[in-house]
């Protein structure tokens, strides 16, 4: 997928991944959803649904490390404070956005602009967690996070 096309799906995703609602139990689905996709992959990574205020899932998959729990962390960070997702941001970066690490702007030891943080927005409501996968290219986090939310979109939508 050229960089255009790439942009013009996550900003698409963007605005397509609200849901009806969200609380534990759906943090608890969207997280083992991941890791159950992960796990069969054999995927190395860690996987974070958080709020602002608290962790709500977070596992390690064989093979991931303290460093991937650093990068979630400052990940999730970053969605929260843009609102968007990390993949949309670097892809916006990469289009021709500003530095986001000159001086004065985003310190680099609490933000992280690379694919695998999306956030869980409620219709009506907006941004109430993010959820993260950090340990594959940026593209892969972001698209096991992205698959795990429209599973459960659909879910939400049939059985409300």
């Amino acid at each position: 997928m050229t960089d255009d096309g790439w942009l013009a799906r996550l900003e698409a995703e963007h605005l397509a991944l609200d849901l009806p609602r969200f609380d534990r139990h759906d943090a608890w689905r969207l997280g083992s959803s991941i890791a159950e996709r992960a796990l069969a992959a054999g995927h190395p990574v860690a996987i974070d649904v958080r709020t602002a205020s608290g962790i709500l899932f977070h596992a390690s998959m064989p093979g991931a490390t303290a460093d991937n729990d650093e990068w979630v962390r400052r990940k999730a960070a970053t969605a929260f404070r843009f609102e968007t997702s990390t993949a949309l941001l670097e892809a916006r970066v990469a289009a021709g956005g500003r530095d986001m690490f000159e001086p004065g702007w985003l310190d680099p030891a609490e933000y992280a602009v690379a694919g695998g943080a999306v956030p869980v927005r409620v219709t009506g409501v907006g941004v109430v967690a993010v959820a993260t996968v950090s340990g594959l290219p940026s593209a892969d986090d972001h698209d096991l996070v992205v698959q795990a939310l429209k599973e459960l979109r659909e879910r939400r939508s049939r059985h409300g």
